[in-house]
């Protein structure tokens, strides 16, 4: 199979142009030539085959073919309300999100919290972590780029999240294997997990008032990280489409 690219650049045409650090690697780790084929996709949910027409000192033009709308996301809307922890395992945290079907990650703000990471704001994100969701995306075959959200505060997540099922990840909490998941296409889940030292009684009384279930993962406490790849793999097992086709390729 071709490898993965991704076009910051809109697909609009026959002919796109790779910049930046996707031309670098082409041209420099793949030795690309004209004639080389790979696949891109434009992170709004389609992919297109395309072969490498002109190299550049630090671009490279390539011919595509038709669009072709491939799904690979989960059927319902999830999103990560996340209180990020410090330093590498942000990447490592992020890159499974991607992995694992998260719509969107909102890193959390709370009492406890320590590692709040330069996600950088909504019109602005952080270069560093656009990237770990782009190389992500290219590993794991989605057509779709994860959305990183502006930091938020504990008590105004709670105060904006007022439609969907909403999931507070607490020691005590119900079983994980009693909460049912969505399973109708379209409906939205959101699911906050900590700081390490977990939610403040007011923070998780805030959440109970609100209507949120929690839900606990055992006896033993978890990192952050493994505590939300526990959770998420659980909530959407055999939730996933596999490379699901939802048009037939777009000619133009």
């Amino acid at each position: 199979m071709p490898d993965r690219y991704y076009s910051a650049e809109p697909i609009d045409g026959s002919t796109v142009t790779l910049a930046d650090s996707e031309a670098h690697h082409l041209l420099h780790v793949m030795r690309a030539k004209p004639g080389f084929e790979l696949i891109v996709f434009d992170g709004q949910g389609g992919e297109y085959t395309a072969k490498v027409v002109e190299c550049q000192r630090s671009t490279i033009e390539l011919n595509v073919g038709p669009r072709r709308n491939i799904e690979r996301e989960l059927p319902f809307e999830l999103t990560l309300a996340v209180s990020l922890p410090k330093g590498d395992r942000q990447r490592w945290l992020l890159e499974k999100c991607v992995e694992l079907g998260v719509t969107r990650l909102v890193p959390l703000q709370t009492t406890r919290s320590v590692g709040k990471g330069d996600v950088g704001s909504k019109s602005e994100p952080n270069k560093k972590f656009a990237r770990y969701v782009i190389e992500a995306s290219k590993q794991c075959g989605r057509n779709r780029l994860m959305e990183i959200a502006s930091p938020i505060a504990w008590p105004a997540l709670v105060a904006e999240t007022t439609s969907g099922q909403c999931l507070l990840a607490h020691p005590g909490g119900q079983p994980l294997i009693e909460i049912k998941a969505p399973t109708n296409e379209g409906t939205k889940l959101l699911l906050a997990i900590g700081p390490e030292g977990g939610f403040t009684d007011e923070e998780v009384s805030q959440a109970v008032g609100a209507g949120w279930e929690t839900v606990g993962l055992g006896a033993r406490i978890l990192r952050i990280e493994t505590a939300a790849v526990a959770l998420i793999s659980v909530l959407t097992n055999n939730r996933s489409p596999r490379g699901k086709k939802l048009a037939t390729d777009e000619h133009r």
